[in-house]
């Protein structure tokens, strides 16, 4: 029985503590210990024993205005959790490239662009080909609009109109765009990013809250006798990954 209580405390434990770094995730500039205590619900006292035993695993670090904020060891945990995130895609890559013969693209939405990281060429004479590590914006992309599309409304029309900057943009239409990704589980470009180049996405979050995309750039003179193949096949691999991930 003794064990058995020993084991509860133990998930007690680390349930408080995740809360914890999930309340700071929220608040990314730091929390004193009465905001986080406010946040979480726990007495002030058990915050401070569990956020002095964070700080001391460097996964919260003390700021300057008498509070904390998260630390470096969570970046570090995270770079490894998306490499484990291209690890678990790569397959997928390669299956949708041999059902389509085309280029596939995984991306991942940060500091508002998305930024690629893996890509799989196609086997076709004619295709478009991406450098991994290069910005593409959100608004105008299959994948960008993917992302936008499983985003909180609020946080998705603050990128894009932080990505259009003073020249603005039409809001309405970004939005008709993602609700009907929403509809259909993935969304289009249609020349809009890159003249001569269509394309087609879908994005999912990963174990850690991440956003990422998948998407199939293609020239636009194959585009439309591909879309419905390239769709099909596209939306096959969400589904599987929906499962990996809910697991």
């Amino acid at each position: 029985m003794k064990d058995d209580a020993k084991s509860k405390d133990g998930i007690q434990v680390i349930a408080r503590a995740a809360a914890v770094l999930r309340a700071l995730k929220e608040g990314q500039t730091g929390l004193s210990l009465g905001q986080i205590a406010d946040k979480v619900g726990l007495p002030r006292s058990t915050v401070q024993r569990i956020v002095a035993a964070l700080i001391d695993e460097r996964l919260l670090i003390a700021t300057r205005a008498a509070g904390v904020r998260l630390g470096p060891e969570l970046q570090a945990l995270a770079e490894a959790a998306r490499t484990n995130t291209v690890d678990l895609c790569r397959p997928h890559l390669n299956a949708l490239m041999s059902a389509t013969g085309e280029t596939v693209d995984l991306s991942v939405l940060r500091g508002g662009k998305m930024v690629f990281l893996d890509q799989v060429q196609g086997s076709h004479r004619l295709r478009a080909v991406s450098s991994v590590g290069e910005h593409f914006a959100l608004t105008t992309t299959a994948n960008g609009r993917a992302a936008l599309s499983i985003l909180p409304e609020d946080h998705a029309t603050a990128l894009a109109v932080a990505e259009w900057g003073p020249a603005g943009g039409k809001l309405s239409d970004l939005q008709a765009r993602l609700a009907l990704a929403r509809e259909l589980g993935f969304a289009e470009d249609n020349d809009d990013h890159t003249e001569g180049i269509s394309a087609i996405g879908i994005a999912f979050r990963d174990f850690g809250g991440e956003v990422f995309a998948i998407s199939l750039p293609i020239p636009t003179s194959r585009f439309a006798e591909r879309r419905a193949q390239v769709t099909a096949a596209l939306l096959a691999v969400q589904a599987d990954l929906d499962g990996v991930l809910a697991g």
